[in-house]
């Protein structure tokens, strides 16, 4: 049975840019966000007919850093676009600093059943290092606001791997996110993505990344600390007590289809994978003028979309069914990528057991250079 689809709203809106983001987003304007939704109607307005999404994603950028009035307002777009009868989850990203009580209450009203919360650290060095816009106060505020707003499904997202931030910090922040009891938490390795001002610090020599020994072992206390807490890895980089899995990102690792709407957003449908344009001045101009926003678009050969849902479908740690995936992609996966598969068991970075294909323990931190050799 198919998976429903997902449709992904990208709100390109920051209070400021973080020093390692390179997601598109501009400084909050409310012209600019008023020319935006004006445009996101025009775009969920031509979603195709007996679109029935199971799951809406709104990220960005920032979708809590809209004014009052404007978040009303994309609520309205999104219940007139979708009929929420088949929507399951329906998720909204959350910074800390940029919610109120009005705006959680708003959400939960429109029916918003899952939030995503922004922490990143609940230390003030890391804080000011990330570039956050926020302070320890205020993402514990916000984290309860969600709470009291009635919200039964919030997770928080934490960064490890920061420059000269060790042990010590980590431990503590994941100490207060166990406390603060989260359904859901997201730890994600800091990258250093070309053109943020944490890359040009690298360049000139001004911070060192840290070694890929002390993430290992932060990634490690990571996941021992979650897994004691009842948080089970369900994903490489993701944790959740049991039934509370992000469904939106599942289908994302499963080669499920989704919809994306807004200035960068990308999707995948009826086989076709397309993104629109990353610029909301081009974004908006596109419907005013009736033309495509779309940037990009081309169609996967089967055998390549094969090899693509194999890899993303690795990042479950339940990993492939070989059966399911066949029945699911038309390919066996061993005939796709038999003597990798072997080669990468024999490294014991990948493992296979009762016809099912999985990462190992040393593989989950190694994923990247894994996929690369299967793709």
């Amino acid at each position: 049975m198919k998976t429903s689809p997902g449709l992904y709203i990208h709100v390109p809106f920051c209070v400021r840019k973080c020093h390692y983001c390179d997601f598109y987003s501009i400084p909050c304007a409310t012209g600019d966000q008023t020319f935006f939704l004006d445009a996101l109607d025009r775009e969920l307005a031509a979603l195709p007919d007996r679109f029935f999404p199971g799951t809406v994603y709104m990220g960005g950028g920032t979708p809590s850093s809209l004014s009052v009035d404007n978040l009303k307002r994309l609520l309205k777009l999104v219940g007139k676009a979708v009929d929420l009868y088949h929507v399951q989850e329906w998720s909204i990203e959350v910074n800390p600093g940029t919610l109120t009580p009005e705006k959680a209450r708003l959400l939960i009203e429109a029916g918003v059943n899952r939030v995503s919360l922004g922490v990143q650290s609940f230390d003030p060095e890391n804080l000011a290092f990330l570039g956050r816009i926020h302070t320890r106060d205020e993402a514990e505020a916000a984290y309860l606001m969600l709470r009291e707003a009635g919200f039964a499904n919030v997770g928080i997202d934490l960064i490890y791997g920061i420059p000269g931030s060790g042990h010590a910090k980590l431990a503590k922040d994941l100490a207060r996110v166990i406390q603060l009891n989260p359904e859901h938490v997201s730890c994600y390795c800091l990258i250093f993505e070309e053109g943020t001002p944490l890359t040009e610090l690298r360049d000139r020599d001004r911070i060192s990344e840290v070694d890929d020994e002390e993430e290992l072992d932060q990634y490690n206390l990571i996941r021992d600390a979650l897994d004691c807490a009842g948080l089970r890895q369900y994903e490489i980089s993701n944790f959740a007590r049991v039934g509370r899995e992000c469904r939106h990102n599942l289908l994302y690792w499963s080669g499920g289809e989704y919809i994306g709407c807004g200035p960068a957003a990308h999707s995948h449908w009826r086989g076709m994978r397309y993104g629109n344009v990353r610029s909301l001045e081009s974004y908006c101009a596109a419907f005013k003028d009736k033309s495509s926003p779309r940037e990009f678009e081309e169609r996967l050969e089967p055998e390549a979309k094969a090899r693509e849902t194999l890899v993303m479908s690795l990042r479950r740690c339940d990993g492939v069914d070989r059966d399911f995936f066949k029945k699911d992609t038309g390919f066996d996966y061993r005939k796709l990528a038999g003597d990798q598969i072997d080669w990468l068991c024999s490294l014991e970075l990948l493992e296979e057991r009762d016809n099912r294909l999985r990462l190992t323990e040393r593989g989950l931190f190694v994923s990247d250079s894994v996929f690369a050799e299967l793709i």
